[in-house]
């Protein structure tokens, strides 16, 4: 795959991917957040599941060790991550929670720098307060659209699956001499098999649960495009792309999740939500700016 294709599918990824905010906003309507993460992730590990048996021969055995760091993977990056992220938009609005998943590539770089050991330059120090000084002012927008639950809650929530998903990416670095593919589909089967208990307790709870064609639909999506097929091409453009090329791409999985909001939910933006995006993708551009110089 040339650099030029990697651009144009690491594009396609960030938009399925910002699209996910609105999809799960819709889907909770009917599906209850812990069902509806385990349903996703076990419909995502069978669809990785044949590329998985296709490659797993030519790639090297994990030891212990892997398997250890890939099962705490699992338990912040798809467990931990997802029942925050769905109950997050329970209470707050897609856009809210995409301009605070905004965060997270700074929250990387500085949880990186404290505990291995990366260099922060003084402009990447400026970034990160910017950004945080941007989520801060999103998170506390708590009584600009009132047909939310809890918007300061689910703002809370949200931020707490941005570290979870930070801990997940530092753990990846501890294991980046194993297959992308390999990392990805075992953490997934982990992270799912640990989603179980919290979907049978909220079955059991709800007592006889049946979802629309609809929300199966939805659920499929979720499941195959953005999960399994979102993972795996952005594993591949990662053969081809610098790792902070692309992350300077997830500026545009914030912008799409906003915009799908806005147009298909009719969500609206408050002036509090717009400083604080724009304090967000400050903190971004400056973060990015550092890292190509």
């Amino acid at each position: 795959m040339k650099k030029s294709a990697a651009i144009w599918i690491l594009i396609l990824v960030m938009l399925i991917w910002g699209s996910s905010y609105a999809v799960t906003k819709s889907t909770l309507q009917e599906v209850p957040p812990s069902m509806l993460a385990f349903i996703r992730f076990l419909i995502a590990s069978a669809a990785m599941l044949p590329f998985y048996l296709q490659s797993s021969h030519k790639t090297s055995r994990p030891s212990t060790k892997d398997y250890y760091l890939m099962g705490w993977m699992g338990f912040s990056g798809i467990t931990g991550y997802f029942l925050l992220f769905n109950y997050a938009l329970l209470y707050t609005s897609a856009s809210s929670g995409a301009l605070i998943q905004g965060s997270m590539p700074l929250c990387i770089a500085l949880l990186g720098a404290l505990l291995l050991k990366e260099k922060l330059r003084k402009l990447q120090i400026t970034g990160i307060i910017c950004s945080f000084a941007g989520v801060v002012l999103v998170a506390w927008t708590g009584g600009d659209q009132s047909g939310e639950k809890n918007m300061l809650l689910g703002n809370m929530l949200m931020f707490a699956s941005v570290l979870c998903w930070t801990a997940y990416t530092l753990l990846s670095r501890k294991i980046k001499h194993l297959n992308p593919l390999k990392i990805t589909f075992l953490s997934t089967c982990a992270g799912t098999a640990l989603l179980f208990p919290f979907a049978l307790a909220e079955y059991l709870q709800a007592g006889q649960v049946s979802f629309s064609a609809e929300h199966w639909v939805a659920m499929g999506y979720l499941a195959i495009f953005s999960s399994a097929l979102g993972n795996l091409l952005y594993n591949k453009t990662l053969e081809n792309l610098q790792a902070a090329t692309v992350g300077n791409f997830l500026n545009l999985d914030i912008l799409t999740g906003v915009l799908i909001a806005v147009i298909f939910l009719h969500e609206q933006i408050s002036l509090k939500q717009i400083i604080g995006g724009t304090l967000i993708l400050s903190g971004l551009f400056l973060s990015a700016k550092t890292q190509k110089s």
